[in-house]
């Protein structure tokens, strides 16, 4: 049985399940609830929460006050988890926050406070509009998009393949050097339409 290792808020439980759900013979293992080991990880899944920690931003912050209280723990873990699966060549699929912790992983860094992306009807409805390279396997016209920090300098190894149509903010990249490493700022687990995301990612492991 394949292991899928994630660190899932107790709140988000209810989202990913029915994605999960469709993949009973993947092993989900949360390390918010009892850590796993590295090396038994087939695959990784880096879900949303709040900022991360200071200490591992590959950045200056010039104004602590704009960063959200952060779960040191947890970064200590994601980090130490994506650099597993960087050098294993693990399938990866990054949603909001763990987005920009791969971004930082793997050398970029983030623009740390911006406006007009934190709205609370973008969290659940897909109102935010994107333009995508043809070049993208999943591109969505819409999308629902609640963050109010970005990728500001793309890593290495990472190709964008969606923008915000309005102030082209990073929504969505991927990783070039494995089968399937992709990388949202949006909440799929969140909608209806993304589906064939978390059908893609799975059918990797």
């Amino acid at each position: 049985m394949p292991n899928l290792a994630s660190w899932i808020r107790p709140k988000d439980e209810k989202f990913f399940d029915p994605f999960l759900a469709t993949r009973p013979e993947i092993k989900v293992c949360n390390a918010a609830q009892q850590p796993m080991p590295l090396e038994e990880m087939d695959a990784i899944l880096l879900t949303g929460g709040n900022d991360i920690a200071p200490e591992f931003l590959r950045q200056p912050v010039p104004d602590p006050s704009v960063l959200e209280e952060a779960d040191r723990p947890r970064d200590e873990w994601e980090f130490a988890a994506v650099q597993n699966a960087l050098e294993r060549g693990l399938p990866i699929f990054a949603i909001c926050k763990g987005l920009q912790v791969l971004n930082v992983a793997m050398g970029g860094t983030l623009r740390l406070d911006i406006s007009g992306h934190n709205l609370p009807g973008q969290k659940n409805h897909d109102v935010q509009p994107l333009r995508n390279d043809a070049s993208a396997a999943h591109r969505f016209e819409r999308v629902n998009s609640s963050h109010h920090q970005a990728v500001d300098r793309l890593a290495d190894g990472c190709v964008v393949e969606s923008w915000c149509a309005t102030d082209d903010v990073i929504e969505q990249f991927r990783l070039t050097d494995r089968p399937f490493g992709l990388a949202v700022q949006y909440h799929p687990e969140r909608g209806t339409i993304y589906g064939a995301l978390f059908a893609d990612f799975l059918g990797r492991i």
